[in-house]
């Protein structure tokens, strides 16, 4: 859909329409019917990281668990890192925003008796996760899509990509040079109906712009998971934290050159997959007494050590013993999929390796979502709230971007009279022209190539100082080539893709360099012992 560009100004601005920036959006619209909410999104709105979650959404929903053995998951799944009131409130919190979920009209599977048939993933020590057979994210996103049809003060902007906040770096004499605080005042899009960099102001905005999965070769995230919110605040001088740890999912369907990798949930093997190797042992059992059923980041490095030994580029996971009628009602998705590349899960194993899933790092938040910059919150998959720590505990993702959506909204209607005073308007045009058509796109798909290739080989599920070095004084190359090309070309969606895709890249570089030890997800065979640093790493 197309945009009006004459009216640059709006009440309210979220950029993403995952489940974090919907909920948002659907609360901020009800609590205020006269006052205009714009929606941002790259493509469509229902292409989000939100719609390929497969597992399903974690919460405290039977009598048998509690909120302490959920806290207790969580914290040791995060390593000694996560922010432990963090942890409390969206735990406790978590059960009312799925209830809110069900309400919009999400569907979770039910036994034969009308009761929610709850899952267990890798981590958890009760069966909690509430899931739509094999397409839990797609279906909460329907749920919330159907849901914010019903206020007409809430527009879409699709095909729109954002290319920097604006902040007073932008403003120049408007702000005075006592001002020590960072100020978001909206957004500069490029419209890719016309070509034309325009502003969109907004005295509130909302980063739910995802993950940055596209940084690494092979990753379960969508081709639009480029990082844009976290490499946009971090030039803003916004405060990003932890990116070191990157979530490796251990089962992507093993399919070279396939892009995005089709996710084989965790959720398969809860249900009794087991994984094997070339010569079809088992081996989960040599690295952790939970076996299968690890954490996602011991499973992942125990795979990655299989292939390295066994010299393969995948593992299987072996379903041939389950119930061939009840996987395909849980996993009809997968086994749908696995069938149209010729391999009968119920007689065939499947090749899986591990890929890029999540990133539990990012814009550093606080308990509201607010950002370190004013005026700006973030949630979802591009904040970083102190829930996750080192590792995620599989499906907790989409339980803190219910909540972290909701948070925002209840500080936002709090601080509604601070932010309606700081409506700026005379904010400078952008100065350079934009395009939807690169007249080299050679130059940027080569550079996201080397990105990829530099990510994947030295910075992935195992590093080493050596590792990090060289990866680091070629991300200094990319960078330089792909600045020039900023300065001396139009801008285009894909050429700030790839900038904000190589500042992420620096990031994770950068805070894994600083990490001098092994915690979580960022393990560095040159300090494979935990020290005492315990701290986040803040960039």
């Amino acid at each position: 859909m197309g945009f009006n560009f004459a009216i640059m100004q709006t009440d309210f601005l979220v950029i993403g329409s995952g489940v974090a920036g919907l909920t948002y959006a659907i609360k901020i619209a009800k609590a205020y019917p006269e006052k205009k909410i714009i929606v941002i999104t790259k493509t469509t709105a229902d292409e989000t990281n939100t719609k390929y979650a497969q597992g399903g959404v974690a919460g405290v929903w039977d009598a048998n668990d509690s909120f302490e053995k959920h806290i207790e998951d969580t914290l040791i799944a995060g390593d000694g890192l996560c922010n432990e009131a963090i942890v409390e409130i969206v735990v406790h919190e978590g059960p009312e925003r799925i209830r809110e979920i069900i309400y919009y009209g999400a569907e979770f599977d039910k036994d034969e008796t009308g009761e929610y048939t709850l899952g267990r993933e890798g981590g958890h020590s009760e069966n909690r996760i509430l899931h739509h057979k094999d397409v839990t994210g797609k279906e909460i996103e329907r749920a919330l899509l159907k849901e914010i049809k019903k206020f007409s003060n809430i527009q879409f902007i699709n095909y729109c990509f954002v290319v920097d906040i604006i902040t007073q770096h932008h403003l120049g004499f408007l702000v005075t040079k006592s001002t020590t605080d960072i100020t978001c005042y909206g957004v500069y899009v490029l419209n890719i109906t016309n070509n034309q960099i325009e502003k969109i102001l907004s005295p509130v905005t909302v980063l739910a712009t995802g993950g940055c999965g596209q940084v690494y070769r092979t990753t379960t995230n969508p081709r639009i998971a480029t990082g844009d919110g976290i490499a946009m605040v971090y030039r803003a001088k916004g405060k990003v934290e932890n990116m070191e740890f990157i979530q490796f999912h251990p089962t992507a369907l093993f399919e070279p050159g396939v892009s995005p990798s089709f996710l084989i949930t965790e959720a398969v093997r809860g249900d009794g997959g087991i994984l094997r190797n070339k010569n079809e042992e088992a081996f989960m059992q040599q690295y952790d007494e939970r076996k299968d059923l690890a954490p996602r980041d011991i499973v992942a490095r125990a795979i990655d050590n299989e292939m390295k030994r066994t010299g393969t580029e995948h593992v299987y996971l072996d379903c041939r013993h389950m119930n061939t009628e009840k996987f395909i009602h849980h996993f009809p998705n997968i086994y749908e999929k696995c069938l149209s590349i010729g391999i009968d899960v119920s007689k065939q194993m499947i090749p899986v390796a591990p890929a890029a899933h999540y990133s539990c790092g990012g814009i550093k938040t606080d308990e509201w979502a607010r950002t370190s910059i004013l005026n700006l919150y973030a949630c979802g998959e591009c904040s970083s709230t102190g829930l996750h720590g080192a590792n995620r505990l599989a499906s907790n993702s989409l339980l803190e971007a219910m909540v972290f959506g909701h948070r925002a909204y209840l500080n936002t209607i709090e601080k509604m009279n601070e932010f309606i005073n700081k409506v700026i308007t005379d904010v400078p045009d952008w100065n350079a022209e934009g395009t939807s058509e690169p007249k080299e796109m050679i130059l940027i798909t080569q550079s996201l190539k080397e990105l990829q290739q530099i990510m994947s080989d030295y910075v992935g599920i195992v590093r080493n100082d050596v590792r990090l070095s060289r990866a680091m004084k070629r991300l200094d190359l990319l960078f330089a080539e792909t600045e020039a090309l900023y300065k001396s070309t139009k801008v285009s969606p894909q050429l700030c893709e790839l900038r904000n895709l190589i500042t992420v890249g620096y990031l994770i570089v950068k805070s894994a360099e600083f990490r001098k030890e092994s915690r979580g997800l960022h393990y560095n065979t040159d300090h494979p012992h935990k020290s005492n640093l315990l701290q986040n790493i803040i960039l």
